[in-house]
């Protein structure tokens, strides 16, 4: 509040006003934003910057451990505003903020999450969450990615392998040489029915059933023969693949050291973040991600923000999401940091790509269509629940 003009200096207290009568007035028949939501939401970042202040915290859910880092960025940044994250997985997320929204109550202000179809086809279909663009972001997004919330970046669930083993690129060209004899107990995932953007990847590979019965009968030379009772050939990879002993674990970090750590003689393969690759110096990891693998090797999806419905502080929730949009430099200064990596793939057309990354269009993932996942992914989950 160091420059406010007299007008400035009259606009916030109503604003706080509008936000306190707002919050009272909202009831769950309308997902309709409340005056007080509408007028945050064409706040200057100075007006957005003062009201922040005036609330002084905001709570951060967050499907990312590199929250830690932003806290630290954002603080420095604002240091009248302590911002609070909280780690939980995407699943884990979802399950919070249903349960939270039914009992009416909002502990957070700010959901940073992926597992795009859920959070669009649940959480806003709900009103759980609702969009919030800086009116600054609007030339620098495409449209694609301001609606119906906000997208951070893309992120991936994709085909990693150890470098270090094999200097000479991925062992795997092709999705079908997972089902093979050759790798029989060494794939190893998150299981589907534990994380929900590993059952999108799934999911993904069932809408691309064409493109993986052409993978098919590239990789062995006839067509494919569907076993009796799957409808086609995306099903029978994932039925080919827990036949040939997938390795299912709870938890990303344990593929990655399965997959990535150093002096293995003949490790693993599996699906995980290509971002991860950025902790191999720390971890004493190799990962590497596969590159020209058929039909894809993996898929690519949004991480999203969205502000609460409910959110007790506002004006702090909106700065936040400001925030972790980075700002108009090629890295995206010290908000994007923590993203500025292999693997993230930014949004902003203002933003390069790290020097060391693969171009998304280079690795070829599948886009994730929200809406095609969500239509078909419990059926795809009762399929895999069948298997084991």
């Amino acid at each position: 509040m160091k420059t406010l003009n007299r007008a400035l200096a009259f606009l916030i207290p109503c604003m706080l006003v509008l936000a306190a009568c707002g919050q009272q007035g909202v009831t769950s028949e309308s997902n309709a934003p409340s005056a007080s939501a509408s007028a945050f939401d064409i706040m200057s970042l100075e007006e957005l910057v003062a009201a922040a202040e005036e609330e002084g915290e905001v709570v951060v859910y967050s499907f990312t451990s590199r929250i830690e880092a932003v806290e630290e960025a954002f603080e420095a940044e604002y240091p009248g505003i302590d911002l609070i994250g909280s780690d939980i997985t995407s699943t884990e997320m979802i399950a919070r903020l249903q349960a939270e929204a039914e009992a009416g109550v909002a502990e957070a202000d700010v959901a940073y999450i992926s597992d795009p179809p859920v959070v669009l086809g649940e959480l806003v279909e709900q009103g759980i969450l609702d969009n919030y663009v800086p009116p600054e972001l609007a030339d620098s997004v495409p449209p694609e990615y301001q609606e119906p919330l906000l997208a951070n970046r893309l992120s991936t669930k994709v085909l990693m392998y150890n470098e270090e083993a094999h200097p000479d690129g991925s062992p795997v060209t092709n999705l079908w040489e997972l089902t093979t004899e050759a790798w029989t107990g060494k794939v190893v995932m998150v299981d589907p029915l534990v994380r929900g953007d590993y059952l999108d990847l799934m999911t993904e590979v069932v809408l691309r059933a064409d493109e993986m019965e052409a993978a098919y009968e590239e990789q062995f030379g006839e067509p494919i023969a569907l076993d009796d009772g799957i409808d086609n050939a995306g099903y029978q990879f994932i039925a080919d693949l827990f036949a040939n002993d997938l390795v299912l674990v709870d938890d990303t970090d344990n593929v990655n050291a399965a997959i990535g750590t150093l002096d293995q003689d003949d490790p693993p393969i599996g699906f995980t973040s290509y971002s991860d690759r950025r902790d191999n110096e720390d971890e004493g990891w190799a990962l590497q991600v596969a590159e020209g693998v058929a039909p894809a090797p993996g898929i690519a999806f949004t991480a999203l923000l969205g502000v609460v419905d409910g959110a007790p502080h506002p004006a702090a929730a909106r700065l936040v999401i400001h925030f972790l949009m980075g700002d108009d430099s090629p890295t995206g200064g010290p908000g994007y940091e923590p993203f500025y990596v292999a693997g993230d793939y930014p949004v902003r057309t203002t933003m390069e790509a790290p020097d060391d990354a693969v171009g998304l269009e280079e690795l070829g993932a599948w886009i994730v269509d929200p809406a095609a996942t969500f239509e078909i992914r419990q059926e795809v989950a009762d399929f895999i629940l069948a298997l084991q």
